[in-house]
């Protein structure tokens, strides 16, 4: 939290969202594959080793809330009631982001990870990868809270859940870049949102596994 930390770290972090906010612009611009670190530190005004002190890799750049991102999958799974599946405990998270869209810049949001993720073959590549440590987090997270649960069937009902939120996040990037209605758009995708989120909860409640008490 921003307020509880010193001066230093404070300075750290919004050199560090200042770097990203200028990327996000360059490669709205330019699209991912034409920026390059270099550019960003360039348009940041930084040097070049202070943008690699704050992302080590380019892909990090659109990818830098992807270890926060899974902290919040984890942490809605494991804190969820018995009587909550997990579609059910990472819908919240979903709906939030369908929500922002709908809310969005549309100008900036064509830099950020959804959008670009559905235009760069590279960027998909590492998203993809991304996708997978997303799935292995949440299987964890289902297995500990269901022990009885086979962990097989645990993997498979991760991998479909990460599916299913890849689904929405590619229709909300493409509806960036065509530039639809964002509440038109928005609403669709919620809709799509709630299918996939109530098929897998259905399917999961019927297996009998609730998570441990806490």
């Amino acid at each position: 939290m921003p307020d509880q930390l010193g001066l230093r770290d404070r300075k750290k972090l919004q050199t560090r969202q200042r770097i990203a906010d200028v990327a996000a612009v360059l490669i709205a611009e330019r699209g991912y594959d034409a920026v390059s670190m270099v550019d960003v530190a360039r348009a940041a005004e930084v040097s070049d080793q202070t943008v690699y002190n704050y992302f080590a890799a380019k892909q990090e750049l659109v990818l830098d809330m992807a270890e926060q991102i899974r902290g919040w999958y984890d942490q809605a799974i494991r804190g969820r009631s018995e009587d909550v599946t997990p579609a059910e405990a990472l819908a919240p998270l979903l709906l939030a982001d369908i929500d922002r869209y709908r809310h969005s810049d549309l100008t900036q949001a064509r830099g950020e990870f959804m959008a670009q993720s559905v235009t760069s073959a590279t960027l998909r590549r590492f998203t993809l990868e991304e996708r997978e440590r997303q799935t292995l987090t949440i299987a964890a997270a289902v297995r500990d809270t269901a022990p009885g649960l086979p962990a097989v069937v645990a993997h498979t009902h991760a991998a479909a859940l990460v599916a299913a939120i890849a689904h929405v996040h590619d229709l909300i990037g493409h509806s960036v870049l065509d530039r639809a209605p964002q509440d038109m758009a928005a609403e669709r995708i919620r809709a799509v949102a709630r299918i996939a989120l109530t098929d897998l909860s259905r399917a999961f409640a019927g297996r009998g596994s609730a998570p441990t008490p806490h």
